[in-house]
């Protein structure tokens, strides 16, 4: 069984074809014909192991990620089987994998609820997901401006980040960063609201993917009441663990309201109506992206051998 490294996964994989794969794989899980397990967390004594799978035929692939959390610091794994004889295909690390696939979902979420128009990126926390969605976002609408609110950047990174990007980066308050934006993407590490709902400007795309526990959250009431559309990857999943919608005051969050992205990619749920409502995708992270992601990869690299 061949071991795929970070680096051999970074070179075979774009993000735009990232973005493909996943979104062929929603559209297989929105069709029925692709299947999901939700993530499992044991905890003993400060480690936490976590596991997440996926059985996906039409790409002849089914796998699971496995992953450790110590003192916030995650170590993932990712094992890949081939539907069509059982046997393990590959071994992956899967570091690659986890930036590249959530930075593709938002932006397949984007496509069917930002506004084509989109020219102004708000961005909540610039690690490395914050930096894989700039960088995504920036390819895919022509942004005039990025701006970055993040208390703990490093020296350089809006020079760094505005030369990934082709686009102008500034940091800013959490204010500043926020009014005005079409798009706004929170990937922080926060337990509180980032802003006040309120702020967000009509019309506005918000992609929240930092918190996948049901104990913290960064967008308030007052935003997911504003929104007229929540998009999430899988409702079993997510009404678990995001803590943006567990957290959110009784009835708040109408069941009309929400989405699965395997509905918008197949049509079957309609994606942004109108230029002043304000949409939004939580993400948690599910196999199913990782199983996607991985059986691309091990596909290239067989290919490339």
């Amino acid at each position: 069984m061949q071991h795929i490294t970070d680096d051999m996964i970074d070179a075979a994989v774009s993000p735009q074809d990232a973005q493909q794969v996943l979104l062929d794989a929603f559209r297989s899980f929105g069709h029925g014909q692709a299947a999901m397990q939700e993530r499992i967390r044991t905890e003993a004594q400060g480690v936490k192991l976590s596991t997440l799978g996926a059985v996906i035929p039409e790409q002849k692939v089914a796998g699971a990620k496995v992953y450790t959390t110590i003192q916030g610091q995650f170590t993932f794994v990712i094992v890949l089987f081939s539907t069509e004889d059982g046997r393990a295909l590959a071994s992956f690390d899967a570091g690659a994998i986890t930036r590249l696939r959530t930075a593709a979902c938002s932006l397949i979420a984007a496509r069917h609820l930002a506004r084509p128009g989109a020219r102004q990126m708000a961005l909540f926390g610039a690690g490395v997901q914050g930096r894989a969605h700039a960088i995504q976002m920036a390819q895919v609408f022509d942004l005039e401006e990025i701006r970055v609110c993040d208390p703990y950047a490093p020296p350089g990174l809006a020079a760094d980040l505005q030369r990934q990007c082709g686009t102008p980066v500034r940091l800013c308050d959490a204010a500043e960063t926020v009014a005005g934006a079409n798009i706004v993407v929170t990937a922080s590490r926060s337990t509180t609201p980032l802003f006040s709902g309120d702020q967000l400007e009509p019309g506005c795309f918000v992609a929240a993917i930092g918190s996948s526990l049901p104990h913290t959250r960064e967008l308030d009431d007052r935003a997911l009441e504003r929104a007229a559309r929540i998009a999430v990857e899988w409702l079993p999943q997510t009404l678990r663990e995001a803590g943006d919608l567990v957290l959110a005051r009784p009835g708040l969050v109408s069941p009309e309201k929400l989405v699965e992205l395997g509905a918008l990619v197949t049509g079957a749920a309609p994606g942004r109506q109108s230029d002043d409502e304000i949409t939004l995708y939580k993400s948690v992270g599910v196999g199913l992206e990782d199983v996607a992601l991985a059986g691309l990869a091990w596909q290239r690299v067989q290919a490339g051998a």
